[in-house]
This record gives structure tokens, sequence and C-alpha cells, in this order.
């Protein structure tokens, strides 16, 4: 009788051992399939996040190939998505932190919609002034063929401003002189009777080109085709160089100017046969050239 009561007893031991036992695998289990959705929805709140950032950093990427010239703050903006995709990706997936990031890429939307509207502002500016640039350049154009017949003779320059800025002769004369002893010089032929030559030039009028002061160069070549003078060389910006023998400067005023200059005689008098006068602006474009003989 007592070991049929304590059989009993231990089935009733062992029934509810299998009940908790049973209780806590269900418990087990609704606790991991809670957790397993709460992983997939965090997740796929995080695929969510980057998919945004994804679209963003490409707008950016857009924006930036669209734009004729390197917007350092599209730039900054695109780098800076760089380094929340890059913090995203390796986060590991909460509440709190998806959170913070879902706030962030909203902040990063109204920031991407005033800098794409400062961009296309800009856009149009500079359509405008591209314009207005290309407006000016046929203008400088016709202005130039107008002024300076001689620049659309003799130079065909790549750049419509270049073109209207060069200086250039629409007349030059060369003089023997001899001075009398009343210091007036009167013209002549005769080499032993030269004391002077009176090297004259017209320098055209021209409104586009940039006021100034400015030196041209006289280069004057005896009979033998050496440089008459002392022989002084100047050099320009890309290398070239010339002898001459006379620098001469002036104000130049946008208006046609005439400039004279004297050249001295050298030790002796000067000698018989034709002579060569070539003047050069100040960066050695020959502008103009003479010929004339002494008996």
């Amino acid at each position: 009788m007592t070991e049929t009561k304590s059989n009993n007893g231990l089935k009733v031991i062992a029934g509810l051992l299998g009940v908790i036992l049973l209780g806590t695998i269900i418990y087990t289990v609704s606790l991991y399939q809670d957790k397993k959705k709460t992983t997939d929805a965090l997740t796929q709140e995080k695929e969510l996040v980057v998919e945004d950032l994804n679209s963003l950093k490409s707008e950016y990427d857009k924006a930036i190939l669209e734009s004729n010239a390197t917007n350092e703050e599209l730039v900054a903006a695109r780098d800076n998505i760089a380094k929340y995709l890059d913090s995203v990706q390796v986060m590991k997936a909460d509440i709190a932190s998806l959170s913070r990031y879902r706030r962030q890429v909203s902040v990063l939307k109204a920031e991407r919609e005033e800098l794409l509207k400062q961009v296309d502002s800009l856009t149009q500016s500079n359509s405008m002034l591209a314009m207005q640039r290309d407006s000016t350049f046929t203008e400088l154009e016709k202005q130039t063929v107008f002024n300076d017949s001689l620049v659309v003779s003799n130079t065909q320059l790549a750049d419509a401003v270049e073109r209207g800025a060069a200086l250039n002769l629409s007349n030059q004369s060369i003089d023997a002189v001899k001075e009398r002893s009343s210091g007036k010089l009167v013209s002549t032929s005769r080499a032993k009777a030269t004391d002077k030559f009176k090297v004259c030039f017209t320098v055209a009028d021209n409104v586009i080109a940039e006021a100034g002061d400015r030196e041209f160069f006289i280069e004057v070549l005896d009979p033998q085709g050496n440089t008459l003078g002392e022989g002084m060389t100047t050099t320009n910006e890309n290398g070239g160089s010339i002898s001459y023998t006379k620098g001469t400067s002036f104000y130049y005023e946008n208006s046609s100017l005439d400039v004279c200059d004297y050249i001295n005689k050298p030790a002796g008098d000067f000698q018989k046969g034709n002579y060569m006068v070539n003047v050069y602006d100040d960066g050695l474009k020959l502008l103009g050239t003479s010929k004339f003989t002494l008996k």
C-alpha cells in the first residue's frame, strides 16, 4: 500500500516536471520567434536607411557631374553621406542607432534640397553669363573689323578679345634730316649731310585695348644688315628676342596717336646705301617695316 502511494507520487512529480519542461520549451520558442521578428525588422529598417543614403549619394554624384565647375559644397555633402553609409553598414542594428540615423537622413534630404536649389540658381546664372560673354565677343569682333583693318588683313587671332586688344600701326615713315645751326631740321637724302633719322608712326585707334604706358622698339639696319647703335637686346615672355636701336615710350588712350623719335648717327657719318627700319610692339610683334636710301 505504501509502495503504491510512493509510485503515484512519483508519477505526479514527473507529470509536473513534464508540464514545466513543456512550458519552458514553448516560452523559449516564443522568445526566439519574437527576437527573430525584431531582428528582421531592424535589419529591414537598416536596409531602408542604407537605401536612402545610397539614393542621396547618387543624386549628389549626378549633380556634381552635371555641374560646369566643381562645387565644393556638393562634394563635401556627398563625402559626408559616404561616411554615414560606412557607419550604417558596419553597425549592429538597434532601435536607438537606427532612429538616430533616420533622423539624420531627414536632415540630409533637407540639406540636399537646399544645395540643389543653389546649384540650379548658379547654373542659370552661368548660362546667362555665357550668353552675355558670347554677345560681348561678337561685338568685340565687329568693332575690331571696323576700327582696325590691318588686324583683319595681316593677323588671324584665335580669340576675339586678343584680336581686339592688339595695337597696330596705320602709318609709318622714315626721314633723314640735317640739323641747321638754328636747330631747325631739314630733310636730306645725302649720307654725309644726315645728322639724324626721324622715325614716325601712327598707332591706330582701338577702343578695346587697355590704355596706359606703352613701349615700342625701333630697329634700324644699315646697308650691311647690322643693327645701328649699341645693339641693345630685349626678350619677351615666350623667349623670343630682338636687337634694337632705340626704345620709344608713349601713353596710349585708345585713340589714334602719332609718335616720332630720332636716331642719332653713330661715330662718323652715316653710310651710303639702303636702310631698313622695323617697329616692334612691347611683345616683340613686328608692326611695320620701311626702307629708304642714302646717297
